[in-house]
């Protein structure tokens, strides 16, 4: 379907609403960037590749902000998080506005508009970045997506993704400039409900895969490249500084407030610092009470430098945060926990009594740095047990809470082959495997043991500042994950925790919940199968993920049954779950297997599968394919659904 024309009225059509500054857009910009990206990503059509429709949505999201002060459009913003914010809905109608104009052909005899061409920047060289793939379910609704027009593909986006009325939805296009508003509705009318794949990795183009390019293409040019690269190095030694390459503040932007504040916060001498025998007599067991630690807590200089660039991160620095999670600089002095050599960077980690922020630059004096921050608020000692201080080569090294005495690294899918010792030099780990930098199968899943007298405990890193704690057993009452018990419980579905890599995950939790005998087990028995339900709770509190997994005897892995997004099920406000699943029989029958948590009274399928049972166990006879819709009752007399 040829997309729609985008009429270019010299004004927004809609009212013009409060004056937006260009900081107050700013941070709405930088605080939704995901979700921002994630619309663009949607509303650009897909038949110029993934690649190209990724570095377009940065693109256009990082040219949204106005020039100047700006009215907003009377339009709202998102219905979660940001009720009544203009700086939202300003950035917002113009990432939709350009997404739409990115959309259209090119005619014969008209400049193109800027939104059209192919983005300057971002650039990634040598490299082509996608999203990770999803399922059947999303696969077939991206296809759906590419059939629409540009405007009709904007409203499905912002009727799912933003959550907005029809009302708003035809607000928004019509400032956006869609001349014909009714027709973009009816046309996304024709999506069936599938809003809830809009939040999957399919569409999320912060969360990337990287394959290279053309490498025959790359050697032809490496003379090309290498004349260019010197000529930047001569450039770079006459712009740099005296010794070791950086100046004052280093590849901090240059300053833009002079006040007290900011100032105590850009000073290394006034970093809180605290003794190293704080947190044996403190009533709190958090970052709060870590000493600071590592060979280079003197260096003012390092310390100015990562002071400086949190607080202003310049063009040169790669910032990265959790979701959720504000990446503004510190309101006063943070608290100083690393400062240190650590493999080929010096590394700096600071602490706000909010966020964990991390500064690395490259040990020989390179330009660039990375700056990350991970939200910590409300930590205890089970969440406060370590944190990440570099990755390389496929591996991590940790910083470990003060309390801890021991540390090792466990395979958690062979919960019977130990786990292997790491030294601690300071409170940092030699090196361990990180399952959030493999690639290829999963064949393992190595964690981080930590040892305290309190007891062991796990945590497995997903590519973020600070691991996330796992535990097993019923929502209500979790135990540690280190038991034998709780080991042979996760062992089929670690590998399943990379689904909530980069998700800002605080812990996740294994609940076995059912066993169902297997029907047409033959002579030799099929055993039972298990049903265990997994939730990972996030430090912003909103976006636990709940995957419901079925695991036959003798099986490797477990299968995700059902999963679901921002739902209570599995967690300590509704300890209970209903999942059900299609199984092939050792005879070659399939049948529709169901499970509920301890309270259900009673399960029914309807749909494709018809039947019913007592109890909280459901075994019908199915076809291939049939799809079927669960339903039970509590003990209590109260419904439950089906997690799907």
């Amino acid at each position: 379907m040829q997309p729609q024309e985008v009429a270019q009225p010299s004004a927004p059509s809609s009212p013009a609403g409060p004056v937006v500054d260009v900081e107050q857009a700013e941070a709405a910009l930088v605080e939704h960037y995901p979700r921002l990206v994630r619309l663009a990503y949607l509303v650009l059509p897909s038949g110029r590749g993934r690649g190209r429709r990724v570095l377009t949505a940065h693109a256009l999201v990082q040219r949204a902000l106005p020039r100047g002060r700006t009215p907003a459009p009377v339009i709202p913003a998102q219905r979660t998080g940001r009720e009544g914010d203009p700086g939202y809905a300003l950035v917002r109608l113009q990432v939709v506005r350009t997404a739409l104009e990115a959309g259209l052909p090119l005619k014969r005899g008209a400049w193109p508009k800027r939104a059209q061409l192919p983005p300057l920047l971002p650039q990634v060289w040598g490299l082509k970045l996608f999203p990770r793939p999803g399922g059947a379910d999303e696969l077939a609704l991206d296809q759906r997506l590419t059939a629409l027009s540009g405007p009709a593909r904007a409203a499905h986006a912002l009727r799912g993704l933003e959550r907005l009325p029809d009302g708003d939805v035809r607000e928004v296009l019509t400032a956006a400039g869609v001349a014909d508003v009714d027709a973009a509705l009816d046309e996304a009318d024709g999506i069936p409900d599938a809003y809830r794949l809009l939040d999957s990795p399919e569409f999320d183009p912060c969360s990337l895969q990287a394959r290279p390019t053309d490498l025959l293409r790359r050697r032809r040019h490496v003379k090309a490249s290498l004349v260019a690269g010197a000529a930047l190095v001569v450039c770079g030694t006459l712009l740099g500084l005296p010794g070791d390459g950086w100046g004052g503040d280093g590849p901090a932007a240059p300053p833009y407030a002079r006040n007290p504040a900011a100032q105590a916060a850009l000073d290394p001498g006034k970093l809180t610092r605290v003794s190293p025998a704080a947190w044996k007599t403190s009533a709190r067991t958090d970052f709060s009470v870590w000493p600071a630690r590592g060979d280079l807590t003197d260096d003012r200089g390092l310390l100015r430098r990562a002071l400086a660039v949190w607080a202003r991160p310049g063009q040169s620095v790669q910032v990265s945060a959790t979701p959720g999670t504000a990446s503004g600089g510190p309101a006063g002095p943070p608290q100083l926990l690393y400062a240190g050599t650590v493999d080929t960077a010096r590394v700096v980690i600071l602490y706000d009594g909010l966020r964990i922020a991390r500064y690395a630059e490259p040990r020989d004096g390179a330009r660039g740095a990375a700056l990350d921050f991970a939200r910590v608020d409300g930590a205890g000692r089970d969440e406060a047990g370590a944190v990440v201080l570099s990755r390389a080569d496929g591996n991590v090294r940790y910083l470990t809470a003060p309390w801890v005495r021991g540390a090792g690294e466990r395979d958690l899918r062979a919960p019977g082959s130990g786990a292997m010792r790491l030294t601690l030099t300071g409170g940092v780990t030699s090196p361990l495997a990180s399952p959030a930098q493999r690639t290829g199968p999963c064949t393992s899943w190595n964690v981080l043991q930590l040892t305290d007298a309190e007891g062991t405990r796990l945590v497995t890193d997903l590519g973020e500042l600070v691991p996330a704690r796992l535990t097993a057993g019923p929502p209500e009452a979790p135990r540690q994950a280190s038991g034998a018990e709780a080991l042979r419980t996760w062992a089929p579905f670690a590998c399943s925790l990379g689904a909530v890599r980069s998700a800002g995950v605080r812990s996740v939790n294994a609940w076995a919940f059912a066993e169902q005998p297997l029907p047409d087990a033959g002579e030799g028995g099929g055993g039972s199968a298990a049903w265990v339900c997994t939730r990972a709770e996030t430090w912003r509190g909103g976006g636990a993920r709940v995957l419901a997994q079925f695991h036959t005897p003798g099986g490797r892995f477990g299968a995700v049954a059902a999963k679901a997004q921002d739902v209570p099920a599995c967690g300590q406000r509704e300890p209970r779950v209903l999942a059900g699943v299609l199984w092939k029989s050792e005879a070659g029958s399939w049948y529709l297997l169901a499970a509920g948590s301890d309270d259900t009274a009673s399960v029914r399928a309807t749909g494709g599968v018809e039947g019913s049972a007592r109890g909280r166990l459901l075994t019908v006879r199915a076809e291939k394919g049939a799809r079927a819709y669960l339903k039970g009752t509590l003990r209590n007399g109260e419904p439950i659904s089906g997690l799907r």
